[in-house]
């Protein structure tokens, strides 16, 4: 804890990040807005992940920023950001991307991860840095900017939120299935490395609506890949599965929410669905389920492939942090032993439970 820095009124949050590290931020941004309900928050956040945040109730604006964009963005950026007074500026990040904004807020303090954690100088671009620590979740990782602030960390909340009208669009969706239970699955992550078979997808699939009569449906977003791999797994499967993939975040995080259960790899999705209370069964191999899993929650759902170790197995990293060809050991067999589990404990209808 910081005996010096106190938080101010003025904070602007930089998160430059994907989906996953999004929802983890905004357990700080609600503790913030609840030690003082006065404080004006605004966030630098991507595009891609900017709908999660617009609306939340502890965010007063949202500005984005792509440095693929180029110059042209960053001129954009100091036009909005540079004129407004901050207190502090809160640096999540650790690559250099976030440099850029951090430098053009405008604030007597401003906070980041240190030299032991942060690349590419960032943390120079801060006159406050947190203590050096061991790795941790990513969701603790964060909270420690609380601590640092002297701001009390619990209850740790997502506050997620769902409009009336996206409440209105998500019954309509879910009515179609009747009385029936829902799992959707996300079968892309945003790395080749961290996904699993798409046949051992189809395979699950066609066993779910099998075995457990649950009804599937396909998540994701709009890119190639997703689409791609989606589009062979609805081949392969023999399922009446629902095609639910596109675009809209906030379509994503409604559907994520209306699902009775989610299976996904390490990906966003899999934490929104965390956030908002949605069962979710996470398959990990190579990334570790200690540093990016579902956050506190759904533990015995979670299948751990980076710490599994048998003799013959390969152990190689090929990524900082990752282990090369775990994915390949998680089984359909696996996974249907997770659902089991988690049918098991299933409200009768979880949606209007």
């Amino acid at each position: 804890m910081s005996e010096e820095l106190l938080a101010g009124k003025r904070i602007c949050v930089v998160l430059l990040s994907g989906i996953g590290d999004v929802v983890h931020g905004l357990p700080v941004v609600n503790a913030l807005k609840r030690d003082d309900p006065e404080r004006d928050i605004t966030w630098v956040v991507q595009t891609e992940p900017a709908p999660l945040l617009q609306p939340h109730p502890s965010i007063d604006r949202v500005m984005t920023f792509d440095r693929k964009k180029g110059l042209a963005d960053i001129r954009r950026l100091w036009r909005e950001l540079r004129p407004r007074e901050l207190d502090l500026v809160i640096n999540f990040n650790i690559y250099f991307k976030s440099i850029i904004p951090t430098f053009t807020a405008r604030a007597a303090d401003k906070v980041s991860f240190g030299r032991d954690r942060a690349r590419d100088l960032v943390w120079m671009f801060a006159n406050h840095r947190l203590p050096a620590r061991p790795t941790r979740h990513v969701q603790d990782r964060f909270l420690e900017f609380l601590d640092y602030l002297a701001v009390p960390i619990e209850p740790i909340e997502w506050k997620i939120s769902i409009t009336d009208e996206e409440r209105d669009w998500q019954r309509e969706f879910f009515a179609r299935f009747e009385d029936r239970r829902v799992v959707g699955i996300v079968a892309t992550t945003a790395r080749t490395e961290k996904d699993w078979r798409i046949e051992h997808f189809a395979d699950l699939a066609t066993a779910l609506q099998r075995d457990f009569g649950l009804k599937v449906i396909l998540l994701g977003g709009p890119s190639l890949r997703e689409q791609a791999r989606a589009h062979a797994m609805a081949e392969r499967v023999e399922a009446d599965v629902e095609w639910a993939l596109g675009p809209d975040l906030r379509r994503l995080t409604y559907l994520v929410d209306g699902c009775d259960l989610l299976i996904a790899g390490d990906t966003g999705p899999l934490h929104i669905a965390r956030a908002l209370e949605t069962p979710v069964i996470g398959l990990f191999g190579h990334t570790n389920p200690q540093l990016a899993g579902p956050y506190c929650a759904y533990d015995d759902l979670v299948i751990d492939r980076f710490n599994w170790d048998a003799p013959g197995l390969p152990a190689d990293f090929n990524k900082p942090g990752g282990r090369a060809r775990r994915m390949e050991l998680i089984s359909v067999a696996d996974v249907l032993e997770k659902v089991h589990l988690a049918v098991e404990r299933l409200p009768v209808d979880r949606r209007h439970s």
